[in-house]
């Protein structure tokens, strides 16, 4: 894959690539951030110098199904060392997609300075860079988070139903054998989580890891991404978009691609998903 800078990005500062974090190693102002889907991969080896963030010990809370609130989100940054003027370098497995989800629990807490290394975790291991089980220790910081914001990345179910009354669009990222309600959760992947089969009414099916090389595990450039959610798809750039999946992990990816990479100003992560949506009763579906 080509340059990040030579893609067509929107906002190509947002991601950086596996040399620049190569180059960044010792940089006191950075902090690299792996966050994965298998629990064991950060154990086994990371980038030196790299914490983690595991998606359900420190982004959810542990008793209510929501977020971790604010008061944990700077016990959290504190914990790792970052101040509000650290840049935050998320990667891990899946292509990203984890680490994409962290990405956008940290914008719900408004830390600007994030940034994606691109292809993830398979890419640094494919290229032979150097890997560490030492857990390294940093210094706690008084981080000072605002309140969360709901309002500007995050939607509910009833503004999923208005959004429906409304005609606005929606992207379904889960494979289509769980668009069409053949299945229940992702292929290789055991049924779970939801007593009927389908999607929301009106949702359009565009899988997540289509934004993705397949060969490099980088994101494909803005024209090829343009192609797919564009004039395959019919977005526009000016839509107000949610995206949805079965927890909101996917469609965080989805989220990403579109806000920061295509520039779309209103996208919204419906992290309810198919697992409240597919349970709620007397909700429309599709199938």
């Amino acid at each position: 894959m080509s340059d990040i800078k030579s893609r067509g990005y929107a906002h190509p500062g947002v991601l950086v690539s596996t040399q620049w974090v190569a180059d960044h190693l010792d940089d006191t102002g950075v902090r690299i951030v792996e966050s994965n889907e298998d629990p064991l991969l950060y154990p086994s080896g990371h980038i030196p110098g790299a914490v983690e963030v595991d998606w359900t010990r420190d982004l959810n809370d542990q008793v209510c199904r929501d977020y971790l609130q604010q008061e944990d989100f700077e016990e959290l940054m504190s914990r790792i060392g970052v101040t509000p003027d650290t840049t935050i370098v998320f990667y891990g497995d899946k292509n990203n997609w984890w680490a994409c989800y962290a990405f956008w629990v940290f914008q719900l807490f408004g830390h600007k300075k994030c940034k994606v290394m691109d292809g993830g975790r398979i890419k640094w291991e494919k290229e032979d860079r150097p890997m560490t089980r030492d857990v390294e220790k940093y210094p706690p910081t008084d981080y000072r988070a605002p309140e969360r914001d709901d309002a500007t990345h995050r939607a509910f179910r009833d503004q999923v139903m208005e959004h429906i009354d409304d005609d606005g669009p929606l992207v379904d990222v889960r494979s289509p054998e769980e668009y069409s309600g053949e299945r229940l959760h992702m292929p290789d992947y055991p049924n779970e989580g939801a007593l009927r089969g389908g999607h929301i009414p009106g949702a359009k099916n565009i899988p997540w890891a289509r934004a993705v090389d397949p060969e490099s595990g980088t994101f494909k450039n803005a024209d090829q991404l343009r192609e797919i959610y564009e004039k395959e798809q019919g977005l526009r750039s000016g839509d107000n978009v949610i995206a949805y999946c079965r927890i909101g992990e996917r469609s965080s990816h989805t989220w990403f691609v579109l806000t920061f990479l295509l520039g779309y100003p209103r996208v919204r992560n419906y992290d309810g998903s198919w697992t409240e949506w597919g349970n709620l009763v007397g909700v429309p579906i599709e199938k």
